[in-house]
């Protein structure tokens, strides 16, 4: 997937975060970007990592594995979900650099060491 095409149907503002996440997680070289569901989501051994625009026009950056993740800040939110953690973004400036650097570091590690396994309903 091109994030290119992405782009092309996002606003102004939601590009501009978009396009700056994904130079931050691209700096990474064996991370790839594969199209599902029509959104950018970001591999290496699984997926790590995806943006989605909310009603409200924010950009979601979600973590697939984020209760795995210490998110020892508190910046990252389930929103009712059990694995899929996530920060919203309103403008480029509302991006705690630092936090995102780490939250991705931490991500890519988890990818790295920890298998991701898919947790199956047992019960019948």
């Amino acid at each position: 997937m091109q994030i290119s095409d992405y782009l092309y149907h996002l606003t102004s503002k939601q590009a501009g975060i978009v396009q700056f996440l994904h130079d931050l997680i691209m700096e990474n070289p064996t991370i790839e970007v594969k199209r599902r569901w029509n959104l950018p989501f970001y591999y290496r051994k699984s997926w790590i990592c995806y943006f989605n625009i909310l009603k409200n026009g924010n950009v979601e950056w979600a973590f697939t594995r984020g209760n795995e993740l210490s998110n020892e800040n508190q910046w990252l939110e389930a929103r009712g979900r059990k694995q899929i953690y996530s920060v919203n973004f309103a403008s480029v400036h509302d991006i705690e650099l630092e936090l995102a650097k780490i939250t991705l570091q931490e991500a890519l590690l988890l990818d790295e060491h920890v298998p991701y396994s898919v947790k199956k309903n047992t019960s019948d």
